[in-house]
């Protein structure tokens, strides 16, 4: 069950944060919590590879058959499977202590959202990257993915909704406290 609390608009796009699972919303694309050998294991991977069947880790393997690993700060796209969302965009966060974590996680977040708009993606939907097993502080996470899409949709982007839906009460508030802080 989800619950909005809050919405911000910023030029033509509406940032929401939602409590849920991501893999239930009703958006063109959800982004992935992706690792670097884009394998859908536990979390959110794990979720969306349950919920989306076997195309979507298919795909990623393609991906990787042609480009090799995808490396941190980077993304890449596959179909959604049997998911709501039509598209998957596998975003390679940090591992927490790896060194220059907030900004490799800013640059997953605009490259999504990058890769959103080359593919004229109207709705998208982010979990708090990088904080399950890769173990980043749930409020850098949201410190950083939060001011990456700020500036990114300031600059003007074709993305009318940008979802940040977020498992658990804990990571909600942490969310919610940081985008009125910075909006």
């Amino acid at each position: 069950m989800e619950m909005t609390a809050l919405k911000v608009r910023v030029k033509d796009t509406l940032i929401e944060l939602v409590k849920g699972d991501i893999t239930d919303l009703n958006v063109e694309c959800i982004v992935n919590a992706a690792n670097s050998h884009l394998r859908l294991g536990g979390g959110v991977a794990g979720a969306i590879r349950r919920r989306g069947g076997p195309s979507i880790q298919k795909e990623c393997n393609e991906i990787i058959a042609k480009r090799g690993r995808v490396p941190v700060g980077e993304a890449a796209i596959t179909g959604g499977g049997n998911l709501k969302a039509r598209y998957v965009i596998h975003a390679v966060g940090p591992v927490h202590g790896e060194g220059d974590e907030d900004n490799k996680l800013r640059r997953a977040t605009v490259n999504s959202l990058k890769l959103a708009d080359e593919h004229k993606i109207r709705s998208i939907a982010f979990p708090a990257i990088s904080t399950g097993y890769f173990g980043l502080p749930k409020d850098r996470c949201a410190r950083n993915m939060l001011n990456a899409t700020l500036e990114y949709v300031r600059k003007g982007t074709g993305i009318e909704h940008i979802i940040f839906c977020l498992y658990d009460e804990e990571t909600y508030r942490i969310f919610e406290e940081t985008l009125k802080g910075i909006t």
